[in-house]
């Protein structure tokens, strides 16, 4: 490797605004970050199900409108 072309390297400490912090290598010595996945809703088990059932059920009704037959009726 060059001499002097490289950043330094820190073993930084992580902390996240849950007060979770853990230490990890970069090239900055702290990093604070706002979730983390002692947090985060899908690390939790606290994500809401309800979000994709909801979108599924607003497709299925799409699709049914879709589906159902369409008439025209001429006077003439």
């Amino acid at each position: 490797m060059r001499e002097g072309i490289h950043p330094d390297y820190y073993q930084a400490t992580v902390t996240c605004n849950c007060g979770n912090t853990f230490v990890t290598g970069s090239t900055k010595p702290e990093i604070h970050v706002e979730i983390c996945s002692k947090c985060h809703p899908f690390y939790t088990g606290q994500q809401k199900a309800n979000q994709a059932r909801g979108r599924i059920e607003q497709f299925e009704k799409v699709e049914a409108v879709q589906l159902q037959p369409f008439f025209f009726l001429f006077d003439g």
